[in-house]
Order: structure tokens, then C-alpha cells, then sequence
């Protein structure tokens, strides 16, 4: 037979020794594993191998006659096929291999659900593999992108997510990956639940008008610069008090307290770039234990704001030269960089970053993301960094 290159499944119940029985076997025959894959799901084994009989001793029929009598022996199923009877005759095309992050709530129909939206756009599943299960559902799936656009791979990955109910990070499956260093996020609405400007506003009784403004500067529907001076301006005059009151009853989002104890534990810098205010964000800065924290300086006066601020203003272009700075100061690229936030504030500095989480969003910062993540999976992050549940049970973070 000319076809050197056979495959071979096997499958059963788990128990010692599987893997060396079969293997053994093999070896002594001078036959070699081009490749192999083997797992147990709750007790049932699973092994997928390519041997090469080149240089074996014995022919396919020899080879089906050994595994036939350890399928006897270790009481396991065991196929073998030609590999030509897989191998289809055409042009090598592109590989172009992704990882997807999937984060949720286990219910059924996920993987049916983006597995069809990866046929529609021609996309082939090379790997599915569970990293956590509990209250949080973890998945990583590898595929191949080939010729296809990522951009569509985006959308289409928005609109599934969407439609069953998970959030979906992509980035590229190289060395880039494993390589992070640094992890900077947004302050309001990201690391805190709320919006502090919102906050300030409705103790200087001019909530609903701050809101609006505030709700369509995230939206990218006004310039960052001028929203903020305006809305500060609303302020003047409130006591140094109030803004002592909304520090120290912040709410932090759930999980981000444990997403940052747990970055410090793997050796992450840790950083806030916020269109915020320092005196807020130098509080989480001490609290939380980032090493950098960079906000916008409010003006007080006889301990009261003046409706000021004072320096440049931190907005989409001063966050990405931030990040820039940063990134100089620790010798880092920008693919060693994740950068998470919520707002159009946020769009030039997740695009700078090596992987660009868009948390709790608008669309418009969607668009522009590697990925979303919902309120309540803020931790999940953890998963797209290549940590398992494993890690995490191991006590390393702590």
C-alpha cells in the first residue's frame, strides 16, 4: 500500500495505562506518531492519532491486526483509516488560525449557534476545548480563518453573542498571546459601576442634564473635550464633601477586585487611564494597587470646585499617548498591551492595545474592539490571557 500515513481513534472508558498499551504496541513495530491528541471527558476516554508505517515491520493490515487486539485487551474501540481518505486534492490555501474567547453562562445551543455562524462565513473549527465551568462558562475555540475578512468574522461574532447570549473575544493564535505585560482599563464604568461625573452632578442638583451629556459623549456623538468642560462647569461650587462621600462609597464592578488581584498575582503592570477625575482615581490606585493611574485634575478652591479643570484634558488621543508613554517606560510593544474600556473615549487607545476588550459598550466601541465582555463577566478576561480554570484553582493568585 503506498499511503504511509494512517489515522487512528480510539475511544472508551477511562483507566490506566491506555495510552502506554497502544503506544507500546506501536513502538514495537518501528511504527511512529506523526501526531496525537488524547483527552478524558467525565470518564471517557479519548485518543486521535497519525502514525507513520514508513519504517514499520509490519503492513496496514499488520498494523489493524495489533490494534485490534488491544481494542480485545483494554476493552476500548479503535479505528484505523488512511489518511489519503481524508486528504482532499487541493491548492494549500492561507492558514490564518484565531482563537475565540467564549464567556457566559452554560445553556444549550452555544456551540451550535457560533459553530453555524463559522460555517455561513466559511470559516473552519480546527479546536474546542472547555477551560471553566461553574458560574462562569469558559471556552476556546481555534479556527481558520483562511480567506475570510476578520472584520466579518467580527460582526458575525457580535451578532451570535448577541443572539445566545455569551461574549466573545477573538485574537490572533501566536506567540503575541502569551507574551502579555501590561493591562490598562477605564475607570468609570469599567473598574467602578457607576459614572462619577453622574454621581457629582446629582448632588449639585443638575443630574438629569450632566446625564444626557455624559450618555452622549459615550456614544461618540460629542467631542470629549468640550462635553467635559461643560459639564464640570455645571458643577461649580459643589462642597470638597460630597466628592470625600462618592469616594469612599465607590462601587467597584463585580469581579474587578478579584480580575485585579489576580493580574498582580501573574505579574502584570497594572494601569487606569480615565477621562475621570484623580481624586477618585488615586483612591483605586491605592485601594487596588495599580502601578499607574492618570485622570483629570479638578480645580477646588476654598474647599469647593470652581467648575475647572486643571492641565490638558484626558480624552481618546491623550489616553493613546498615555498608553504610548507607558509602554516606553516599561519596554513593552503594543501586542504585550490589553486595554479595556466602555466608551468612545476608549476607541483609539483598544486599537493601540495587542487585544482591545470592550466592556459592558455601546456599539461604538464595539466596532472597533478584538472583543466584548458583559458586566458580569468582567473576570472572564482572565480566560482570554490563556489562563485555565486549573490556574486558577491552584492557589497562584493569591
Amino acid at each position: 500500500m503506498e499511503d504511509k500515513l494512517i489515522v487512528v481513534t480510539v475511544l472508551g472508558k477511562d483507566k490506566r495505562g491506555l495510552v502506554a498499551g497502544i503506544t507500546e504496541k506501536l513502538a514495537d513495530v518501528n511504527i511512529n506518531i506523526v501526531d496525537i491528541e488524547q483527552s478524558v471527558i467525565r470518564g471517557l476516554f479519548s485518543m486521535f492519532m497519525l502514525i507513520d508505517l514508513e519504517n514499520s515491520t509490519v503492513d496496514y493490515e499488520g498494523v489493524k491486526r495489533i490494534l485490534r487486539d488491544c481494542s480485545d485487551n483494554l476493552d476500548v474501540d479503535i479505528t484505523t483509516i488512511p489518511f489519503s481518505e481524508y486528504k482532499k486534492k487541493i491548492v494549500p490555501k492561507r492558514r490564518n488560525i484565531q482563537t475565540l474567547t467564549i464567556l457566559g453562562l452554560d445553556k444549550p445551543g452555544i456551540v451550535a449557534g457560533i459553530s453555524r455562524t463559522m460555517s455561513n462565513l466559511g470559516i473552519n473549527i480546527e479546536h474546542i476545548k472547555m477551560i471553566a465551568r461553574g458560574e462562569l462558562l469558559a471556552m476556546e475555540m481555534s479556527v481558520d480563518l483562511g480567506e475570510t475578512d476578520k472584520e466579518k468574522l467580527r460582526e458575525g461574532l457580535r451578532k451570535v453573542g448577541d443572539d445566545v447570549g455569551v461574549d466573545i473575544v477573538v485574537q490572533p493564535e501566536d506567540i503575541s498571546r502569551w507574551r502579555k505585560r501590561m493591562v490598562v482599563f477605564d475607570m468609570d464604568g469599567t473598574i467602578i459601576n457607576s459614572e462619577i461625573i453622574d454621581e457629582l452632578a446629582k448632588s449639585a442638583g443638575v443630574g438629569t442634564e450632566v446625564a444626557e451629556i455624559t450618555e452622549r459623549g459615550m456614544e461618540g456623538k460629542v467631542e470629549f473635550k468640550e462635553s467635559l468642560r461643560k459639564r464640570v462647569a455645571m458643577l461649580r461650587g459643589l462642597p470638597v464633601s460630597v466628592l470625600e462621600n462618592i469616594r469612599d462609597n465607590m462601587k467597584l464592578t463585580p469581579g474587578s477586585e478579584e480580575l485585579i488581584r489576580t493580574l498582580k498575582g501573574m505579574g502584570f503592570k497594572l494601569a487606569l487611564i480615565s477621562g475621570g477625575f484623580t481624586y477618585f482615581t488615586d483612591e483605586l490606585k491605592n485601594k487596588l494597587g495599580f502601578d499607574y493611574a492618570y485622570a483629570n485634575e479638578l480645580v477646588i478652591r476654598d474647599g469647593k470646585l470652581t467648575g475647572e479643570i486643571s492641565g490638558d484634558i484626558i480624552d481618546s488621543k491623550k489616553k493613546a499617548e498615555i498608553l504610548e508613554e507607558l509602554m516606553k517606560k516599561e519596554n513593552i510593544s503594543r501586542e504585550e498591551v490589553v486595554a479595556v474600556g466602555d466608551g468612545a473615549n476608549d476607541q483609539i487607545m483598544l486599537k493601540n492595545a495587542g487585544l482591545g476588550i470592550a466592556f459592558n459598550a455601546k456599539e461604538v466601541l464595539k466596532k472597533v474592539a478584538d472583543g466584548s465582555i458583559t458586566k458580569n463577566n468582567l473576570k472572564g478576561l482572565i480566560y482570554c490571557l490563556g489562563v485555565n480554570e486549573r490556574y486558577l484553582k491552584s492557589g497562584e493568585n493569591k
